[in-house]
């Protein structure tokens, strides 16, 4: 075994080591340090020296021994030496109660007498703070916020042997940011909230605070978002800075009143036609409005107040699309509701009324906007409403009530605002009623009087005669009227209008009329016998039957007949008559025809003979009805002709040369300047016999059969 070795210095630097310095054996490869307190040994195998004993109690005295060690064993234990460890060093609780301070704070150290702690940036800028003290704790101040500081303290014991030393490396918190500025980003009630940074802050907590509601927002930068907030709200804004000793105190708080709420109980309404009130609930926040009307035609207007209502020109027909904004300085409220709000329609213009018959109106206008379809109201005198819907602008009224004012109203209608009631009335009267023709009456020749019922005192009212002959009128502002100039012998249907500046009324039920037969404008006696009168007339416009009458003192002569001529006999000759005729209808009237008088031809003689006279002479005698009457006489014969009249007076004419052996018919008759020589006289024959070549005998041979008509 090698050598015993010598200890030349031991002692305790660290509290939990003694180091122990001896001299080399040789042939020693290790050293054994053995430490013992008591029964308590530790043990710690070095290969030279120094050499240290680990593992020890702190302020504990150790008797130290060494031995040398190598391949034939170990030494004895050298000699020993008695050392103490030094104390133990004290454990730090280090925290910063505020930014310019830092608590050091720890528990008794065993032995210890006193205790040195020192605190120092650990940057090496500034002087280093030391404090000896024989409490457990004390407080650095004045330190710079933010900032990290070394802070090593150690125990002494009561010979003023230091003890381990205990280093901490502590930072001092925060200082409360300043410049804290507010301002809204990205929307306006989100927040930025941004401050300058604080000295050795690492993290940042801005808190944003309206009564119970707190917002938070955790950044390491310089600013911050705050999303979220509520609009019409006041918030307290603060910012605190952190690190890992601890928080700042919060910055004062900043006052952030955001946008204001969108107004609300937003009321749309017409007060009258033309104007548009808007109004709404005052908004908290809400310094002023905006509210803007966009119609549907593009055209917007818009109207600023700090009160809660505006007034708007509207036009009928037209969507308006209203938005209402509240402002303050934080700027515009969010978007609410967009109202819509239409006007009644408009009323229809370029109305027009337009009668299609008495009792039918027809009614037109232009169309409208904002009208889906068109109501039609006519309301009369008597309340009777008529009614009709359609969307054409166009609306026939009928069964009108005739000669009555109607108020005709035209409203146009939206399925949105309903029927614009504001429209006007239009006055429209309808024609009058149809008259009635109460009688008509003869009042003359070709002179009809026509009396009706009048209905209307601003009616004229126009009768008419229709009929085959043409058309005759008669205009009256009264209830009759004549007709003038009708023709004979024609039928008519009469009626009548009424006309006003309302239009015209239907006709009147057509009452017939019938005019008397025309007179025949022609008429012609002639005397077939000296007791027969014929007597013929053109045709009588309208008669069917006529009855022709000769009267005179001595008596009458009358026919009737269809025909237009008529045999009158029992006609006495010579005499003067009134010519009279009468044509009758189918129907009975009748018109009395006079025309010029009439004288019946002379009475033909009586009592013609013949006698002969001498040198081959006739005589012929007859007795005159009238010794005013002058005669002709005619002798017709196979050997000639013969004629002679007598002087004025007389009763017989000679004829002086006429041939014998021949028959001879022989005829007195009356002679007239007028009228053609009569041919109804009787005719006598006589035959002339010839006695050598003179006349011979004349014998009577009787009358001659030949008619006469």
């Amino acid at each position: 075994a090698p050598d015993i070795p010598v200890i030349e210095q031991a002692y305790s630097k660290l509290s939990s080591s003694i180091t122990v310095e001896w001299r080399a054996v040789p042939g020693a490869t290790n050293y054994m340090l053995t430490a013992q307190d008591g029964d308590s040994f530790v043990d710690t195998i070095v290969k030279n020296s120094p050499g240290t004993v680990t593992g020890l109690k702190p302020a504990t005295l150790y008797r130290i021994t060494i031995r040398s060690i190598n391949s034939g064993g170990k030494s004895q234990p050298s000699p020993f030496r008695k050392v103490k460890t030094v104390l133990a060093a004290p454990i730090l609780s280090v925290h910063s109660p505020s930014c310019d301070s830092i608590a050091v704070s720890w528990k008794a150290v065993h032995m210890a007498a006193g205790f040195s702690v020192s605190l120092m940036r650990s940057d090496g800028l500034g002087r280093m703070l030391k404090e000896n003290t024989t409490n457990t704790s004390l407080i650095f101040t004045n330190l710079d916020p933010g900032t990290l500081y070394t802070i090593k303290a150690y125990a002494w014991n009561a010979n003023g042997m230091p003890g381990d030393d205990f280093t901490y490396n502590q930072r001092t918190s925060p200082n409360a940011p300043v410049d804290v500025k507010v301002a809204f980003s990205g929307g306006a009630l989100r927040a930025v909230v941004s401050w300058m940074p604080a000295e050795g802050a690492l993290t940042y907590s801005v808190t944003v605070s309206s009564g119970l509601l707190k917002l938070r927002c955790n950044t390491s930068s310089a600013s911050c978002i705050v999303p979220s907030l509520q609009c019409s709200s006041e918030y307290y804004v603060s910012v605190t800075a952190y690190n890992d000793a601890g928080s700042s105190k919060p910055t004062d708080a900043v006052s952030l009143k955001t946008i204001p709420c969108a107004p609300v109980n937003i009321s749309i309404e017409e007060d009258e036609p033309g104007h548009l009130l808007v109004s709404w609930s005052s908004i908290s926040f809400g310094h002023y409005y905006v509210v803007f009307v966009k119609s549907d035609d593009g055209v917007e207007v818009h109207c600023n107040t700090s009160y809660t209502q505006c007034h708007f020109q509207s036009d009928c027909g037209f969507t308006y699309f209203i938005s209402v904004f509240a402002y303050n300085k934080a700027g515009q409220s969010p978007l609410g509701d967009i109202f819509n709000y239409t006007t009644a329609p408009c009323c229809p213009s370029d109305f027009r009324a337009v009668f299609m018959s008495s009792d039918t109106v027809r009614v037109t206008w232009a169309p409208v906007r904002g009208a889906d379809l068109y109501e039609t109201r006519a309301a009369g005198g008597s309340g009777v409403v008529l009614l009709c819907k359609d969307t054409a602008t166009a609306c026939t009224l009928s069964a009108l009530q005739c000669n009555t004012p109607y108020n005709i109203t035209v409203y146009s209608v939206s399925e949105a605002r309903g029927s614009n009631t504001s429209c006007a009335p239009q006055y429209v009267a309808t024609a009058p009623c149809s008259p009635e023709i109460k009688n008509i009456s003869k009042e003359g020749l070709s002179v009809i009087s026509v009396l009706w019922q009048s209905n209307n005192e601003e009616a004229t009212y126009v009768i008419t005669a229709r009929g085959e002959a043409g058309l005759w009128h008669c205009i009256s502002t009264g209830n009759s009227c004549t007709l003038m100039d009708l023709p004979c012998g024609s039928a008519f249907s009469v009626s009548a209008v009424a006309r006003s500046p309302a239009g015209q009324s239907l006709p009147s039920y057509s009452v017939p009329l019938e005019t008397a037969p025309c007179c025949p404008n022609d008429l012609i006696l002639t005397q077939v016998t000296q007791s027969v009168t014929n007597i013929s007339w053109s045709v009588g416009m309208g008669a069917q039957t006529y009855v022709t009458t000769l009267e005179s003192p001595k008596g009458q002569a009358q026919c009737h007949t269809i025909q237009n001529f008529c045999l009158l006999g029992c006609i006495t000759c010579g005499t003067n008559y009134t010519v009279s005729l009468r044509a009758i209808s189918e129907t009975g009237l009748t018109s009395s025809c006079t025309y010029q008088g009439y004288s019946s031809s002379a009475c033909c003689p009586s009592g013609v003979k013949l006698y002969r006279l001498s040198n081959n002479g006739i005589r012929v005698f007859w007795r005159a009805s009238d010794e005013t009457i002058n005669y002709n006489a005619d002798l017709h014969g196979s050997k000639g002709n013969f004629s002679c009249t007598p002087s004025s007076g007389l009763s017989h004419c000679d004829i002086t040369e006429i041939p014998c052996g021949d028959v001879y018919t022989v005829v007195v008759a009356p002679v007239t300047d007028k009228r053609p020589k009569l041919t109804f006289c009787p005719k006598k024959i006589y035959s002339v016999t010839c006695s050598g070549s003179s006349v011979g005998m004349v014998i009577y041979r009787g009358k001659s059969n030949a008619k006469y008509i």
